[in-house]
């Protein structure tokens, strides 16, 4: 969890969906250096398995052991995230045992390589348990609480109980404020740089919130998102076309340079080829980009969708 000066530090999604395409991935990116940018590296990879009542993100997204995701993680150094930020938990879910066995693996696996996992969070009851029964875990503050009030988002991060806090994306050029964060605020900042929804979009915990009934296991329709462009689905060339979004040139010239660190790629529900193209963007610099593409396209174990 070391930060060397002026790297992005990049946390991924798809820890257990994507688990094959990281098996291909890793052994490119940490073998062959000159292909990527020397400034970025993998902080951590985020998500949760099918069947996780505590999951609140996005509904669980795969089925991979989790000895073998932990396992890969470890090998190269890399921060294994749990992604359960349900916001509708009550106190008879925080017994579930498939969450807690997790939870246990997690903890138990990140002791002994020295490289700590974690959970992202949004419920305060979970956020209380964890800290009790699960202490080797670090804590993330979810981008799920909506935290568009920077006073509020300021808040979050002055609490002991988070290593990082993940800001609504509407926030990420708040420049006038983000540059008065000290550089103990400013540590625990993780911008989500490639959001698709529409920066005037109202129905972002009504959205959130009905995956958490999902995941619960609650009877409900399909939120419906009426924003501009919410029913075309995730575009990254729309996501980078949105004022909030944050590149590389904004990364490296920006917010490296403001004292921030840290950036979150969301796309977990993606497809591992959508996948690819934010590594190819975010990680990859551009006269390797072919290869790189290549390498992933021609490997026989491998199928992108």
């Amino acid at each position: 969890m070391n930060r060397p000066l002026g790297t992005a530090r990049f946390h991924l999604p798809g820890l257990f969906a994507f688990y094959e395409f990281y098996q291909a991935f890793f052994p490119l990116f940490f073998s062959r250096p000159e292909y990527f940018y020397p400034d970025a590296a993998i902080a951590s990879v985020y998500g949760a398995p099918a069947g996780c009542i505590w999951g609140g993100g996005r509904v669980g997204d795969g089925e991979n052991n989790a000895e073998d995701v932990l396992a890969l993680l470890g090998e190269y150094g890399i921060s294994a995230r749990l992604t359960f930020s349900n916001s509708l938990l009550r106190p008879e879910h925080l017994s579930d045992r498939k969450c807690n066995r997790l939870c246990s693996l997690f903890e138990k696996k990140g002791l002994e390589s020295g490289v700590p996992n974690g959970v992202i969070v949004h419920s305060e009851l979970l956020t209380d348990r964890l800290k009790k029964e699960y202490p080797g875990l670090y804590l993330v503050s979810s981008t799920t609480k909506v935290l568009t009030d920077f006073d509020d988002f300021k808040a979050e991060l002055d609490r002991d109980e988070f290593r990082f806090v993940v800001p609504d994306f509407r926030l990420n050029k708040r420049f006038d404020r983000l540059a008065s964060l000290s550089d103990a605020e400013k540590a625990k900042v993780e911008f989500l740089c490639n959001e698709c929804c529409d920066i005037g979009c109202t129905e972002r915990k009504a959205c959130y919130e009905n995956v958490s009934r999902k995941c619960l296991g609650e009877p409900c329709p399909d939120h419906i998102c009426r924003a501009p462009g919410g029913s075309e689905g995730y575009r990254f060339s729309r996501a980078m076309e949105s004022p909030a979004f944050i590149g590389t040139d904004a990364i490296r010239d920006v917010y490296l340079p403001m004292g921030f660190s840290d950036f979150k790629i969301e796309g977990r529900g993606l497809g591992s080829a959508v996948l690819l193209e934010f590594l190819l963007y975010y990680l990859t610099k551009p006269e390797y980009r072919l290869k790189v593409r290549e390498e992933l396209y021609l490997d026989s174990m491998l199928d992108l969708f």
